[in-house]
């Protein structure tokens, strides 16, 4: 199901992306209604607005250069390589995977996306008071859908560079705002979202028709992401209370068929928390229209390259193989294992498929996200550009798996973090483990591969530098340390900084 909805062509117009490369954090007008703000004066316009800050959402993947966010996430773990057609396709991201990125060549239209989403979020926090025909109750839904959005676009940003502007206001000229450290940032996104968890004006889940919404259960799973990745024990019994509030809610639950969830009939389904969404009918993207209405380019990205005989997937570019090590994590039983990952040579033996192998291949592929036969149906610009695949971005198993962990860090009830563990491994076909931190980060590991999370685990629980180490990827020669936690900040954002900047080290 694609239901947010779709801002119309004069919306676009008015809100239309602002990038941080050519005037640093700039907020440039369109056309004089949005510098004087008289533009958004109705429920209508505040709307158009609150969808506008949603749509950056769909740009990671590809806004002139390929940096989807489990992509370039799971390119710092040891599930993935990046492949393509050599070192020098996308030399950004084999730098990224090899802890070798620069500010010449990093994921930098991550920044301006982010960026813009901050922007447009901001607007609508600015003008909603003008407003005259929305209740109280409206008011105060869209001010936390808005905040939000704005601290998951921040917690991107804090994520990948840590040390960054934050500001609440959008900025006027000269466009120029102090860089906070990367602790100060988290207490800002930490606190806000403490502020619009317990103000209590989401829902637990969005109403028909509405998903693709930021709800309650999306802002109490940010508010863990953030808090369990920055290690704030002061925090964890309010994230643990939070995980509960979903659990409680009997909102969510996990799918039973896990291979169903990643099909187009398993969008925003029980377990869905958030996604951002993609269509193919009538999708308009191209490439010289990245940002347009529409698919995905990331099943093309990662599909399977001159791939020939198969009856469900089509083929792509050969990016993203998948490691050995990945699929021989899962034991044979685990349903998880050929629903997350293609093993080639058995799907070959199936259906006399074949492909012709690109850089780094292993015969293993990210089956959750290749595109699938008629999964760009409908589209209206070009093909590659617009396929029909989601990106889920919260999924209960999570919410599970978390309350389980920080059950455990609280000195809470060990036999109800058992029974959230063994709900998760039911489900993929297997028996109770033992329930320890350790445990939980290797269901983890298995239950979210190639969904951008594993990095991020490998770097809060002090395992990355064990793990990381040259060599645990076919082609990986550096090994990550503490000054590869985040990425260089890209060098066009520094010299447009006007000196307020100061780099990361890397």
């Amino acid at each position: 199901m694609k239901k947010l909805t779709i801002i119309s062509c004069i919306a676009l117009a008015v809100l239309g992306m602002n990038s941080c490369t050519e005037n640093f954090l700039t907020v440039e007008s369109a056309s004089q209604l949005l510098a004087d703000g008289t533009y958004y004066n109705s429920k209508g316009h505040l709307t158009e607005a609150l969808v506008a800050s949603y749509d950056p959402l769909k740009w990671y993947d590809y806004f002139y250069s390929y940096e989807s966010l489990p992509f370039v996430s799971d390119l710092m773990s040891e599930d993935v390589m990046t492949g393509g057609g050599g070192v020098t396709d996308c030399l950004y991201l084999h730098n990224i995977a090899n802890f070798s990125a620069l500010p010449t060549s990093v994921c930098n239209q991550s920044w301006t996306i982010s960026y813009s989403g901050v922007n447009r979020c901001n607007i609508v926090l600015q003008y909603i008071n003008n407003a005259t025909d929305m209740t109280d109750a409206e008011k105060k839904e869209y001010i936390a859908e808005a905040t939000v959005m704005r601290e998951w676009y921040y917690t991107i940003l804090w994520k990948y560079w840590g040390n960054i502007p934050y500001y609440e206001t959008n900025l006027s000229s000269p466009y120029i705002c102090d860089q906070s450290g990367h602790d100060a940032v988290y207490e800002k996104i930490a606190s806000t979202l403490e502020g619009i968890i317990n103000g209590n004006s989401l829902p637990m889940k969005a109403a028909s028709g509405s998903e693709g919404h930021v709800t309650q259960a999306m802002a109490e799973m940010l508010y863990a992401d953030v808090v369990m990745y920055q290690s704030d024990k002061n925090r964890y019994a309010t994230a643990l209370k939070y995980m509960k509030d979903i659990i409680g809610s009997g909102k969510y639950d996990l799918v039973a068929d896990f291979a169903s969830m990643w099909e187009s009939t398993g969008e925003w389904g029980k377990e869905s928390i958030f996604e951002i969404n993609y269509t193919s009918t009538s999708g308009s993207r191209s490439w010289g229209s990245p940002i347009a209405t529409g698919g995905s380019v990331y099943p093309k990205l990662i599909g399977i390259n001159s791939l020939s005989g198969s009856p469900d997937f089509n083929g792509g570019w050969g990016f993203e193989p998948v490691s050995a090590k990945a699929y021989a994590l899962f034991d044979a039983a685990d349903k998880r294992r050929d629903a997350s990952i293609l093993n080639f040579t058995s799907y070959a033996a199936s259906t006399g498929a074949s492909y012709s192998p690109r850089y780094e291949d292993t015969g293993y592929f990210l089956r959750k996200y290749l595109p699938r036969t008629n999964g760009n149906k409908g589209y209206t610009g070009d093909g590659d550009m617009n396929y029909n695949n989601n990106i889920r971005l919260y999924r209960y198993a999570e919410t599970l798996l978390n309350a389980a962990e920080l059950l455990l860090q609280t000195g809470g009830s060990t036999s109800e973090a058992q029974g959230y563990l063994d709900k998760v491994r039911t489900r993929a076909g297997l028996p109770s483990v033992t329930v320890s931190i350790d445990n939980i980060l290797d269901e983890r590991h298995k239950e979210f591969v190639g969904e951008g999370k594993r990095y991020w685990d490998l770097v809060r629980s002090g395992k990355a530098a064990s793990v990381l180490t040259a060599g645990s990827t076919l082609t990986r020669t550096v090994g990550w340390t503490t000054n590869k936690k985040y990425l260089p900040i890209p060098q066009t954002e520094i010299d447009a900084a006007q000196g307020t900047l100061k780099q990361n080290s890397y």
